[in-house]
């Protein structure tokens, strides 16, 4: 009996050894059937033993964070928005950029040359951009490259037609006019694409997590135009793209942005010149949505 009573107290002794070391399950985890839900996502030794056993566990309330690197590239972004300009232009002084054909034509004006606001879009596609850190990923420096392709859609009562020479006059030093066309336009429309570089600083309330938190880009990019071109569909022509150099200016230098909220990135560029060398003074500026890592 002495020898029974012996065993039991080494059993029990036995015991409250082991429960003292086994560490306790945490609060935050829940058991349901063979599926395990963990609050910060991380496993015990016996969440691992239950993984060899086809038990599924589940992560819940974290924001996965990786460690972000000095140098970052993202490839293949894509921007869609809208474009438009802020029209200054004084159109009693356009000198013989925009030519009054006389007689019962009425001579071109402001309202004129407004915009369809939903059909006018800019694309832009980069082929990458770069985030260099400068101090601890909070500032960053983000540079890119890519093509920005702005189409400026006017309205249907708008009948004005870009021509390289004027055929009213004959003259050798003939240039690049606008004139109000004798024919009415279902569509009528002036592209203008350039290679476009931006340099931006950037700043992160969270760099390392993916689509988390408040980040902000701003700073400018320069463009060169290389095709711009005048599409029009009438009744009596058809469909009609005529290219041409239209006297618009070769390069363009704007204030860029760009606002991340979360997974949601915006961005936003004016140009404080106007895009037409003589004549028009038209300061473009887009907005939109854009398609992003970070």
């Amino acid at each position: 009996m002495i020898k029974l009573f012996t065993l039991i107290a080494l059993a029990c002794v036995c015991q409250s050894a082991n429960a003292q070391t086994e560490p306790a399950k945490e609060a935050d985890t829940i058991r349901i059937g063979n599926i395990i839900i963990t609050k910060n996502g991380s496993k015990t030794a016996e969440d691992k033993d239950d993984s060899r056993r086809n038990t599924n566990h589940i992560a819940i309330g974290r924001h996965h964070r990786s460690k972000p690197s000095n140098i970052s590239t993202n490839w293949g972004i894509v921007d869609l928005g809208f474009a438009n300009y802020s029209d200054e232009t004084n159109y009693a002084a356009t000198g013989s950029y925009l030519y009054n054909r006389g007689g019962n034509i009425a001579p071109l004006g402001k309202s004129d040359f407004k915009l369809k606001t939903g059909k006018s879009v800019n694309v832009n596609i980069w082929f990458f951009m770069q985030r260099l850190n400068l101090i601890q990923h909070h500032v960053n420096l983000k540079y890119g490259l890519g093509l920005e392709l702005n189409n400026y859609r006017y309205r249907s009562s708008a009948n004005i037609s870009y021509l390289e020479q004027n055929p009213y006059i004959s003259s050798q030093a003939n240039s690049p006019v606008i004139i109000r066309d004798s024919i009415q336009f279902s569509k009528n429309k002036l592209a203008a694409d350039y290679v476009t570089v931006p340099l931006m600083l950037n700043f992160s309330t969270s760099p390392g997590y993916t689509n988390k938190g408040l980040s902000l880009s701003v700073g400018v990019s320069a463009g060169y135009l290389y095709s711009q071109r005048n599409k029009q569909i009438s009744q009596e022509r058809g469909k009609q793209k005529n290219r041409g150099d239209y006297d618009l200016e070769r390069f363009k230098l704007s204030y860029v942005a760009e606002l991340g909220l979360g997974p949601v990135r915006l961005y936003g560029s004016y140009s404080p010149k106007s895009f037409y060398s003589t004549g028009l003074d038209m300061k473009p500026y887009t907005l939109g949505v854009r398609l992003s890592n970070w």
